[in-house]
C-alpha cells in the first residue's frame, strides 16, 4: 500500500505514518515542520526504518502543493491532516487559519484532481462544524453537562453551524471535500473528529487540552480552565482514530462519499475539570490547583459524537477506554519529559 499524509509529522500524522510503516506500506510524509514537535516526530519516524519519504512543503503554497501530484498518482490512500488546529489562534489570526484550513484543503483537492488519482482521500474534519448546537437542550447533571434527549450524542444529521473562524475554515474544507467527491468523482471521506489524544501530542493551552493538562502538570506550570470545568467532551485515543482511517480505506466503495462522526462516543466522555481533575490527581498523586477563566468563543457546554454510523457502515468503534488511554498518555509524557523542556 502507498500512503500520502499531509501534516504527516504532526501528532495524528506521525501516529498514522508509524502505523503504516509497521504494516510495510510506502509512506510519504508532507509537512512544513512549523508546528512545535514536528521535527521530533519526524526523527522518530525516520528511526523506525521502512519505506518513508519526507517532502517538505506547505499546503498553502500552490507550488508546494504541486509536488503532491506525482505522489497522488501512485497513492492508494491520502490522509489530509495538515491544519491549523486551535480555535483561539483562529480568532487572533483568522487569515492564516483560513489559508491553512480552507485554501490548503482546496490546493490538496486540486492536486488530487490534476493527478487523476483514484486513491481514497480521508479528510480530518472537526465536530466544531456543528457550532454551539443551540437547538439542542442541555442540562446539568451532577458535576457535568448532559444532553436532555440525545442518549448516543449528536449524529451526522445535526445541523451545521460554523462558529469561530476555525469552525468556518474547517467547515468550508469539510464541504469542499464532500463536494469534490460528488462533482469530480474523487473518492473522499470526511471524518468529523472529536477530542483526539495520545502519544506524540505536543499539546498547548489552546489546543490538545487532554495532553496539555498532563504536560503542564508534569512541568509544574499553572492550569487555566476556560468556562466552569463541567463541559463534557467525548475523547478518542489516537490509535483508535488511525484504525478508523484504515478501516474506512479498506472498506472501499462502502465509505466513498461518506461523512462520519469519529470520537469516543457516549462510552468515552470526560468533563474538562470536574472529572479530569480528579483523574490527574490520582495519576500524579497530589492535589492540583487551577485558575478559572471566562468561556472561549464557540465553546460548547457539551459535545458527544454519535458514532453508530461508522460502526454500521465499516465496522469501527473505539477499543481504548478513556481511563486507560489517559493513563497511557500520562506514562508517555512523564517518561519523555525532556521532549517538552
Amino acid at each position: 500500500m502507498r500512503i500520502v499524509i499531509t501534516g504527516g509529522a504532526g501528532f495524528i500524522g506521525s501516529n498514522a505514518a508509524s502505523y503504516y510503516l509497521s504494516q510495510k506500506a510506502e509512506v510519504v510524509v508532507f509537512d512544513n515542520l512549523v508546528r512545535r514537535g514536528t521535527d521530533k516526530n519526524l526523527e522518530w519516524l525516520k528511526r523506525q526504518g521502512g519505506k518513508l519519504t519526507f517532502v517538505r512543503g506547505d499546503v498553502t503554497n500552490i507550488k508546494d502543493a504541486g509536488k503532491l501530484i506525482s505522489f497522488f498518482q501512485k497513492a492508494d490512500a491520502i490522509l489530509h491532516l495538515a491544519a491549523q488546529v486551535a480555535v483561539t489562534t483562529s480568532v487572533t489570526d483568522p487569515r492564516t487559519d483560513f489559508e491553512i484550513n480552507a485554501l490548503g484543503t482546496f490546493n490538496v483537492l486540486e492536486a488530487m484532481r490534476a493527478s487523476g488519482s483514484r486513491a481514497k482521500l480521508i479528510y480530518s474534519s472537526t465536530n466544531k462544524v456543528y457550532g454551539e448546537m443551540l437547538d439542542v437542550k442541555v442540562m446539568q447533571k451532577g458535576n457535568r453537562y448532559a444532553y436532555e434527549a440525545l442518549p448516543y450524542g449528536a449524529s451526522e444529521s445535526q445541523s451545521l453551524d460554523f462558529h469561530s473562524p476555525y469552525g468556518c475554515s474547517k467547515g468550508a474544507a469539510d464541504q469542499y471535500v464532500h463536494d469534490y467527491g460528488r462533482i469530480y468523482g474523487l473518492d473522499t471521506v470526511v471524518m468529523r473528529q472529536s477530542c483526539i489524544y495520545g502519544p506524540r501530542q505536543f499539546g498547548v493551552e489552546d489546543q490538545g487540552w487532554v495532553a496539555w493538562f498532563i504536560i503542564a502538570t508534569t512541568l509544574g506550570k499553572k492550569l487555566s480552565i476556560y468556562g466552569d470545568g463541567k463541559q463534557v467532551r467525548d475523547v478518542l485515543y489516537v490509535e483508535d482514530l488511525v484504525r478508523a482511517y484504515d478501516m474506512a480505506i479498506r472498506a472501499g466503495t462502502k465509505t466513498r462519499g461518506g461523512i462520519y462522526n469519529i470520537g469516543g462516543g457516549f462510552k468515552n466522555t470526560l468533563s474538562v475539570w470536574t472529572e479530569f481533575g480528579p483523574l490527574l490527581e490520582k495519576l500524579f498523586r497530589r492535589k492540583l490547583m487551577a485558575k478559572f477563566e471566562g468561556w472561549r468563543p464557540g465553546d460548547q457546554k457539551i459535545f458527544i459524537a454519535d458514532i453508530r454510523k461508522a460502526k454500521k457502515e465499516f465496522g469501527w468503534e473505539p477499543k481504548m477506554h478513556v481511563t486507560e488511554g489517559v493513563t497511557k498518555l500520562y506514562e508517555w509524557v512523564t517518561t519523555n519529559k525532556v521532549l517538552f523542556m
